[in-house]
């Protein structure tokens, strides 16, 4: 006979357990009184209290067996994960914690693990996009919810953020996969020749068109086309490719023939769509067509942490054993980067070619190294008071970090503060320690 398991909620098991020891002291309670009241005897006191200690000195009991069941194991778990490299900071300032902050500690031992999970979780899903930061596993996160569906998506964010990168990745973990991606720059695209490259034109509707052409759109039949720098679409255009985002269908350029395809759509843009509806230059429909899943790639300015993994990435391309020194990277971590990943990628190449060993401060771009002061800590990107003041702040923490060899018990005795007001503004800042830890290796 196959044994069956029963399984129960703690969330309902506990409240049941003690719910049912309150009760049954009540019952027994109930049942002495009434037992002398009955007999018209005076109810004794000191039974009633005895029942009363019994159901707390049983409630204890069954409180340390719960607690000892529940928490053992994750104690235990908490205890390896603090002898592992990668978490030896926290077990280095739990050293100072006091018993009442146990429960505390634990919470934010489970809180790196999981952080630590996620990056790996980031670069097992997605080896092609380098990026561990929380704002880039967010990213990841929406991609892998909308990448199995049909949905339409519409990528937003400034130029040199990664969008064609990310919509790749997402038709690569859709049901589409190794069906057909078409690629198309609509701003690289003459206004035109866009239409024939859309819809593809037949033999003689146009100067020039000596034969029928396929245009994207069959081509890319039963997989996906990216649609890249959509805000930059001609408004006729704009209106026929509503057209196919509505009814799947349209006609080549010069022919009658209706054509149906299957296609998904995913499209991105550097510029302001709703902004672009106000002064008529993007059409609402279309934007409400195309909007269906927003999905905003942050800047680089705003996943600083990503930049050490980024640089490393770029310097494997050279074939040079090259590192950076602490303040090139200093340099580099504090700049507002306005053209993302694309100009960074472009600083690393040009400083690998002047660098022999050590890529060094005076191999960065001059405008680089003049926007960029540790001693204030302000860039010219910064915007109002606070957000100065939280530059300056999270720049004297980097560099104290640094400077502690990552230690951040040493790193708060440098900065004049203790490590538990150094924790919460590492993590206010969301300053990766293990991150700057790795800078030495580079």
């Amino acid at each position: 006979m196959k044994r069956k398991d029963f399984r129960f909620s703690p969330y309902v098991l506990i409240p049941v357990i003690f719910s049912g020891i309150s009760l049954l002291a009540v019952i027994v309670t109930y049942q002495i009184t009434s037992y002398y009241l009955e007999r018209n005897i005076e109810p004794p006191v000191t039974q009633i209290l005895y029942i009363g200690a019994a159901a707390v000195v049983l409630s204890v009991v069954c409180s340390y067996l719960i607690l000892a069941l529940i928490l053992k194991p994750i104690t235990k778990f908490v205890r390896n994960a603090e002898r592992l490299p990668v978490l030896a900071q926290v077990s280095v300032n739990a050293n100072d914690r006091s018993g009442s902050e146990d429960i505390k500690h634990l919470h934010k031992v489970l809180d790196q693990v999981a952080n630590l999970l996620g990056k790996v979780e980031a670069r097992e899903l997605f080896p092609e996009i380098i990026g561990q930061s929380r704002a880039m596993r967010g990213i990841f996160g929406q991609i892998l919810k909308v990448a199995p569906t049909d949905s339409t998506v519409l990528i937003s964010g400034e130029s040199g953020t990664g969008k064609e990168l990310v919509a790749t990745s997402m038709h690569e973990h859709s049901l589409r996969k190794g069906r057909p991606f078409v690629k198309i720059n609509c701003v690289a695209i003459p206004e035109g020749l866009l239409e024939s490259e859309l819809f593809g034109h037949e033999k003689g509707a146009f100067t020039g068109a000596i034969a029928q052409k396929k245009g994207k759109f069959e081509l890319a039949d039963g997989g996906a086309i990216f649609l890249d720098e959509i805000g930059d679409m001609p408004p006729a255009t704009q209106a026929k490719l509503l057209r196919v985002l509505q009814e799947k269908e349209f006609e080549r350029v010069g022919g009658a023939q209706t054509i149906r395809v299957d296609v998904r759509f995913i499209t991105a843009t550097n510029k302001n769509l709703p902004e672009m509806i106000k002064t008529g230059a993007f059409r609402e429909d279309l934007f409400y067509r195309l909007n269906v899943f927003p999905l905003h790639l942050p800047p680089l300015r705003e996943r600083r942490e990503d930049i050490p993994f980024l640089i490393a990435h770029f310097l494997e391309k050279p074939g040079k054993d090259l590192t950076v020194s602490q303040r090139a990277m200093q340099l580099i971590l504090g700049y507002g980067w306005p053209g993302n990943i694309r100009e960074l990628q472009n600083v690393i190449e040009r400083a690998a070619v002047f660098a022999d060993k050590t890529i060094e401060a005076a191999h960065l771009p001059a405008a680089l190294t003049a926007e960029v002061s540790f001693v204030d800590g302000v860039s010219e990107h910064a915007g109002s008071l606070d957000e100065r003041l939280g530059e300056i702040e999270k720049g004297m923490i980097i560099e104290a970090i640094n400077r502690a060899g990552g230690v951040q018990a040493r790193a708060a005795q440098l900065l004049g503060i203790n490590p538990r007001s150094l924790w919460h503004r590492v993590k206010k800042h969301q300053i990766d320690v293990s991150t700057l830890k790795k800078l030495q290796d580079l």
